[in-house]
C-alpha cells in the first residue's frame, strides 16, 4: 500500500507516458513557477507572515528581550524620521 503524496503546482507528476500530456504538465508547471516568482505581493505577504510568526515566538519565549527589541525599533524609527525631517527642513 503506497501513500499518494500531492504534487506541488510547480512540479510534474511522475509516470506520465503520453508525450502530449507530459508536455501539458510541464507547461502548466512552468507557468505556475513563473506566477510564483512574479507575484511579488503574494511573496511579500508570505515573508511578512513568517517574520510576524517568528517575532511572536521570540516574544513569547523571551518577553523582556522582546520588549527591548520593540523599544529599540521604535527609537530607531523615531531617529530616522527626525533625521529625515531635519534634512528636509534645512
Amino acid at each position: 500500500m503506497s501513500i499518494e503524496v500531492p504534487v506541488p503546482r510547480t512540479a510534474v507528476a511522475l509516470g506520465i507516458t503520453d508525450p502530449v500530456e507530459k508536455a501539458r504538465a510541464e507547461l502548466k508547471a512552468a507557468l505556475a513557477a513563473i506566477e510564483e516568482k512574479s507575484n511579488v505581493p503574494k511573496r511579500v505577504t508570505r515573508a511578512t507572515d513568517r517574520a510576524v510568526s517568528t517575532a511572536r515566538g521570540f516574544v513569547q519565549s523571551k518577553p523582556v528581550e522582546g520588549a527591548l527589541a520593540v523599544a529599540g525599533v521604535a527609537v530607531a524609527v523615531g531617529v530616522a524620521v527626525w533625521g529625515l525631517v531635519r534634512l528636509y527642513t534645512r
